[in-house]
Order: structure tokens, then C-alpha cells, then sequence
């Protein structure tokens, strides 16, 4: 691999290499059982998400348009992070060019944060449900889940178009090596050589609205919805209520768990790069091949639906 001063032109203003290098997995003994477990993991993740899509968009009753939207975002963001790190490290492509650096990071990033967005929106569902069951179908229309979809979608595109233009204004004359398995925001603006402070900035400013306060709005909606439970006499009722929520705690817990773990551990100790990539990968893959399963076997009114369907499929034959 030939110098990076023989790459990119000393006298640039802004330097921009024609491309980076992926260094993630590389250092992993028997990664290569890795990728084969990842290829396993996006089969199940694209299949499981499909059949919760195709469930919900035949079964017209079904008041589960955002669970439609979890399982869409799940897709793509799989879609978005998997295929390319098996591409790039299985067959030694680590190789992206800049561009193309920028677009999958820009992705990968949206879609993250889409389903954490996306939690709130289904705890806000839940909250409505049980704090306020007579104007569930009020509050709770079509229309008000397009226009809170699209908000949200709005509010996580546009940080991510300005997290990737001042990303473009930095210069990479150091290194062009990005000690990741994709194009981690962290790590590349961690490598420029000019002032990066407003790439900090705006990462915690990401990291705060697109995760942070998700977490604290879900964790205030559940503690609205306990008291409002223990206002039921019935203790036969609070557990049919809480039961409607099964899925979307341990959702919710699957997605932050390992991220806070992450996070939270790099700044208490010191993580082995390894360690961190591995952990990372999987807290990005796993929760999107798990919920449709969750959903699947958790939310009675999904499991009514597939059983109409297969009846439907059962009397056209």
C-alpha cells in the first residue's frame, strides 16, 4: 500500500483521499465464521421482516402501521450495514472510496437512529392505548402517524446531511485508515487534521436527540402507564395491559442494552478494538433479525392475523 502523502496532494486546502481503508475484522482469528454467521443473520432479517410487512399490509385491521415501519427500517438498515462489510472483508475489498464512504455512513447512521425513533413512536402508541383507551382511534390516526413519521424521518435526514457536509470540510492528511467494520462518524472525524470541534459537536448533539432522549421519553412513558395501571382495581387487568407491552420492552432492551454497554464501558475502561468492533456489529445486527420474531410471538392480534391469512391460503387452494 503506497504512502498516504504519495496519495493526496500536500499543498490542498482541504485534503480528500480518493479513498479509505477499512481495518475492522482484520485482526480477528477465524472471522471468517464470523461472516458466515452475519450472511445468517441477514437471511433471518430479511425474511422475518418481510413476513411482518406482508402480515400487516394484508391484515387491514391491524392497528400496527409503526410496528410495518420498525420492520422496514430494520431491512434496510441490515441491508444498508451487512452486505457491504461481508463484501469488504471476506473477499479483502477494504478499499471504499470517499464518496461512497460518505453515503454509507450517512445510511447506516440514519437507519440506526430511525429505530430508536421509532421505539418512541411505539411507546407513545402503548401510552395512548392504556392511559387513554376511549380516544385511542382519535389520537391515533393514519393520518397523525404519517405526519409523526414524517418528522421524524425529516429530523433524522437533515442531522444527517449536516453531519456528512462538515464531515466533507475536513482534511485527512494524516491517515486514511478507519478503525471500523464501516464508515463510523466517530472514528473518521477522529482522524482529520484541522479542527474538528464542530464535528463533536454536532455527533452529541446526534447522540443526545437521536438516542438519549428516546430512551428517557420511553422510560417517562412507562412510568406513566405504571401509575395509570395502578389505578386498575384488577390485577387480572394490569397483566393483560402490561402483556400488550412484552414486545416492545424487550425490543427496547435488546437495541439500547448493548449500545449503553458500549458506550459506557469505553469510558469506564479501556475496550480492545476487537472486542469493541465485535460488540458493535452485533448490537447493530441482532435486534433487527429479533423483532419481527418478538413481534411474531408476542403480540397476539400479529398472531391472529397470520392465522387468518394461512385459512385465507387454505380455502383459495
Amino acid at each position: 500500500m503506497s504512502s498516504f502523502s504519495s496519495i493526496v496532494s500536500p499543498n490542498a486546502t482541504i485534503v480528500r483521499p480518493p479513498f479509505f481503508f477499512l481495518s475492522g475484522f482484520s485482526n480477528i482469528p477465524h472471522v471468517k465464521y464470523y461472516y458466515i454467521f452475519m450472511c445468517f443473520v441477514y437471511a433471518v432479517t430479511v425474511l422475518g421482516n418481510s413476513f411482518i410487512m406482508l402480515i400487516i399490509y394484508f391484515e387491514r385491521s391491524l392497528h400496527t402501521a409503526v410496528v410495518f415501519h420498525l420492520a422496514l427500517v430494520d431491512m434496510f438498515g441490515s441491508t444498508a450495514l451487512i452486505p457491504k462489510f461481508i463484501d469488504t472483508f471476506l473477499f479483502h475489498n477494504q478499499l471504499i472510496a470517499y464518496e461512497a464512504c460518505l453515503a454509507n455512513m450517512f445510511f447506516v447512521h440514519c437507519f440506526t437512529f430511525m429505530q430508536s425513533l421509532t421505539l418512541v413512536v411505539l411507546a407513545y402508541d402503548r401510552f395512548i392505548a392504556i392511559c387513554f383507551p376511549l380516544k385511542y382511534h382519535v389520537i391515533i390516526t393514519y393520518v397523525a402517524m404519517v405526519v409523526i413519521l414524517a418528522v421524524l424521518w425529516t429530523l433524522t435526514a437533515g442531522l444527517g446531511i449536516v453531519a456528512v457536509a462538515f464531515l466533507s470540510r475536513l482534511s485527512f492528511c494524516k491517515s486514511f485508515v478507519i478503525n471500523s467494520f464501516y464508515c463510523d462518524y466517530g472514528p473518521m472525524y477522529r482522524m482529520a487534521c484541522n479542527d474538528n470541534s464542530a464535528n463533536y459537536i454536532i455527533s452529541m448533539i446526534a447522540i443526545t436527540i437521536l438516542l438519549v432522549v428516546p430512551l428517557i421519553l420511553i422510560v417517562a412513558t412507562y412510568v406513566c402507564i405504571i401509575f395509570a395501571l395502578l389505578k386498575i382495581a384488577s390485577t387480572e387487568e394490569q397483566l393483560r395491559a402490561m402483556k400488550t407491552c412484552t414486545s416492545h420492552l424487550i425490543v427496547v432492551a435488546l437495541f439500547y442494552l448493548p449500545i449503553a454497554i458500549i458506550y459506557i464501558a469505553a469510558i469506564v475502561t479501556i475496550v480492545h478494538p476487537n472486542v469493541r468492533i465485535i460488540s458493535t456489529s452485533l448490537s447493530y445486527t441482532i435486534p433487527p433479525m429479533l423483532n419481527p420474531i418478538i413481534y411474531t410471538l408476542k403480540t397476539e392480534e400479529i398472531i391472529q392475523a397470520i392465522k387468518k391469512l394461512f385459512n385465507r391460503v387454505k380455502v383459495f387452494k
